[in-house]
């Protein structure tokens, strides 16, 4: 976390602020932050005590207080695990400065830490999540949601779209703040790419949040997940061998593994500009997600920061 905060405090920008929420006052956070305000006395970063519940989204309920107190009339938003370039901030605004642009959102690259299950995660996102956006964003003239990784935007267009208030109930504020500014303006996928650290997971842990990301999906863009089933090509070409068994069954399976690998180093290595990317875990990954798929299908019962929900047409609600 403090690597990633620090990395906002050193953008090549003029003037800027940078306001840290936090729910509670013993929150891990705090002393992180107050260690950042010691070390660049000169910035303007402030520390505020979110500590009203306004809706069942914790993280949403601190953002509307921040942005009640924000000075500026441009917002970015983004989680405390975001890892961020010098010319990050530059970068964003100067996207955003488009009368008809809305919001700018970000695509990111998982660091992964020392468990399989983290390795698997990341490769999740370099290898599904992110071409499923680069995808949207060329079939869907542009793409209509928005990434956690970063959210820019105006605090007059904020407002036109009811602000915070209006997603304040939802799992999916990230999607639900996109969708409602692509009503109104455009959505731009940004050119920064930017970072995000991956904790050590067990295998529990790696298949609660996947279930979540999965939950979420299917409560946000229920036909975008059921047509996730005919991206499973690799699990799809090893069941035609299983049903076939002949020489074409198998060149389905070697067309496909190269698709795969092609699109995998491509993703990784030249949108992301990962370093490495561990390709003898694509097979792996890609049954995996059939069973994350399967398990998504059903239920509403989800687990977010230690607290237990129920999801009602994409709107939390809080398990007592």
């Amino acid at each position: 976390m403090y690597e990633a905060l620090r990395s906002h405090c050193v953008q090549e920008y003029p003037e800027y602020e940078m306001l840290c929420g936090v729910t509670a006052a013993d929150d891990p956070a705090v002393p992180v932050v107050e260690r950042l305000i010691r070390e660049f006395p000169e910035a303007k970063i402030r520390l505020l005590h979110c500590d009203k519940r306004l809706g069942a989204n914790g993280k949403v309920s601190s953002l509307l207080q921040r942005a009640a107190a924000a000075n500026a009339e441009f917002l970015v938003v983004n989680d405390s695990d975001i890892r961020v370039s010098p010319d990050y901030l530059r970068t964003i605004i100067t996207e955003l400065q488009q009368a008809s642009t809305g919001l700018v959102t970000c695509l990111y690259r998982g660091t992964p830490g020392g468990t399989l299950a983290s390795r698997l995660e990341s490769q999740g996102i370099s290898t599904d999540f992110v071409p499923g956006v680069l995808t949207a964003d060329l079939i869907e003239n542009g793409i209509h949601f928005g990434l956690g990784s970063t959210l820019a935007f105006r605090k007059s267009d904020l407002h036109e779209i009811g602000g915070f208030e209006a997603i304040v109930d939802y799992l999916a504020d990230d999607y639900e703040l996109g969708h409602r500014m692509a009503q109104h303006k455009k959505i731009v996928l940004s050119r920064s790419v930017v970072e995000t650290h991956l904790p050590d997971y067990d295998f529990s842990g790696f298949m609660s949040h996947q279930l979540r990301w999965a939950r979420t999906i299917r409560a946000s863009r229920p036909g975008g997940y059921a047509g996730l089933l005919l991206t499973f090509t690799v699990p799809w070409a090893v069941a035609g061998i299983c049903v076939c068994r002949n020489s074409l069954s198998f060149g389905f399976l070697a067309a496909a593994l190269v698709a795969r690998i092609a699109m995998a180093l491509v993703s990784s290595r030249l949108v992301l500009r990962e370093r490495s990317a561990s390709l003898w875990l694509l097979p792996v990954r890609d049954f995996v997600a059939v069973g994350v798929w399967l398990a998504g299908l059903g239920g509403r019962k989800i687990t977010w920061r230690g607290e237990k929900f129920t999801l009602e047409q994409g709107r939390l609600k809080r398990v007592s």
